[in-house]
């Protein structure tokens, strides 16, 4: 059977060392994420033909020159896609630390960000206690008796010392 109980932990600092590599590790995943969705994305539309389809439709409503390839420079809007998300990267990881930062001055002043969390303890099994001295009237294989260890030896239980006040 397990107990909980209502504990109160409060956040005080957070190590903007800390805060540094799990967000620079955290922004590079969601900015590697952008470009390979752009890609699968773009990949997908061209398969579909729709760019094609989206400049028939611009010369016929004459917003665009007949022969003019809107879309024909896919690899400028990939190295555009490339560059915005290491540019994210390191704003968004400035931004993540700078906020450490200022929580860490804030907190200073207010005391912090009280959570309040449930401490489950799984309550122990009970067990027998072992047997330190086997009775009197026991015999081993060869049929003589076992004798009971002396009261003043070391495997008796030790008693635990009391503790020590800070």
């Amino acid at each position: 059977m397990a107990t909980v109980r209502r504990v109160r932990r409060i956040i005080r600092k957070i190590d903007p060392w800390t805060a540094l590599k799990v967000s620079a590790v955290l922004w590079a995943v969601i900015g590697l994420a952008v470009v390979l969705g752009g890609v699968i994305f773009w990949s997908v539309l061209e398969r579909s033909g729709l760019p094609h389809r989206l400049t028939e439709f611009l010369v016929e409503i004459t917003l665009i020159d007949p022969g003019s390839q809107p879309f024909a420079n896919v690899e400028q809007f990939f190295r555009v896609l490339v560059f915005g998300s290491v540019a994210w990267w390191v704003v968004m990881t400035g931004a993540t630390v700078t906020l450490a930062i200022t929580y860490n001055l804030v907190s200073d002043v207010v005391g912090g960000i009280e959570v309040v969390v449930l401490e489950e303890t799984l309550n122990p099994v009970v067990v027998p206690a072992p047997v330190l001295h086997p009775p009197t009237d026991y015999r081993n294989e060869n049929g003589s008796p076992i004798t009971v260890a002396p009261d003043n030896q070391a495997d008796i239980p030790t008693q635990e010392s009391p503790p020590v006040k800070l």
